[in-house]
């Protein structure tokens, strides 16, 4: 891994936790306008992303930058990129629900997701917020503090899912428990941080919705696999040409993936 600047990504941190602090502030009575593709923009989107962009500008010059809301900075031999999603879940957030994220990952040299800085201002486990912070190198921290994993993660009795997948999905032999709550960063956490939830099957997304909760379940030995059972990659398409992943998401230890794939396929 190409050396990184691990000061620079604590003042990032910084930013981030500070852009939530602000998409909270600016929740009540936020005016809800649509893109071309039918998808919620706020100002808060707008502002966040400028401040965000412009700080991994300043403390990695180096590296590319991906954002759902602006042009970014294509480098495709960069030592890392970093990919920004200013408020993950603008739907719930724009009607004042709790579950949205300001959510950046950080992919190195080979694309692989490697840190994450993941800042819930409004949705905590047992807390007022929800803050992680995973440095590449470095161990996850949740709210400050080091991270104890969860047993239990490979029998799946509790999932988190898109919304969109519920139609999407055949539930016929699953007996288990659903969770939805908006957001795919906190879907794709799910596994990791909730005790009692094992998997997570989320609907086409974009990088931006990925990439950041990527990097947390890699770092407990997790995985994201296609429900069509291809590998899931950050192409050229899918990173800088902002398309949609090809298909729905598993995501849990490899085990859950398996058993999801069986108890929880995609209808015909």
């Amino acid at each position: 891994m190409t050396d990184f600047n691990r000061k620079a990504f604590h003042e990032l941190e910084k930013t981030v936790h500070e852009c939530a602090s602000y998409a909270k502030r600016m929740q009540d009575g936020i005016t809800r306008r649509y893109k071309s593709d039918g998808s919620v923009l706020t100002d808060t989107d707008m502002r966040i992303s400028s401040v965000i962009e412009e700080a991994v500008s300043r403390l990695f010059p180096e590296a590319a930058f991906v954002c759902e809301e602006t042009e970014g900075r294509i480098r495709k031999d960069a030592p890392y990129t970093f990919v920004l999603d200013p408020v993950d879940g603008t739907d719930v957030y724009s009607q004042g629900l709790p579950c949205f994220a300001v959510a950046l990952g950080v992919l190195d040299e080979n694309r692989h997701p490697c840190g994450a800085v993941i800042a819930a201002p409004r949705f905590g486990i047992g807390t007022e917020e929800l803050f992680i912070s995973l440095c590449p190198a470095e161990g996850l921290k949740v709210n400050g503090k080091d991270f104890v994993p969860h047993e239990g993660r490979d029998t799946v009795t509790q999932i988190t899912c898109g919304s969109t997948d519920l139609a999407r999905i055949d539930f016929s032999r699953y007996e288990g428990k659903v969770r939805v709550f908006g957001s795919s960063i906190i879907h794709l956490l799910g596994p990791v941080i909730f005790s009692s939830i094992q998997g997570c099957i989320n609907p086409p997304a974009y990088v931006w919705d990925v990439a950041a909760s990527h990097a947390v379940l890699l770092s407990q030995g997790m995985v994201i696999e296609y429900c069509d059972g291809s590998a899931f990659e950050y192409t050229d398409e899918f990173l800088y040409e902002k398309r949609k992943m090809k298909c729905d998401i598993y995501a849990g230890t490899e085990e859950a993936v398996r058993m999801m794939r069986q108890v929880l396929p995609l209808k015909a």
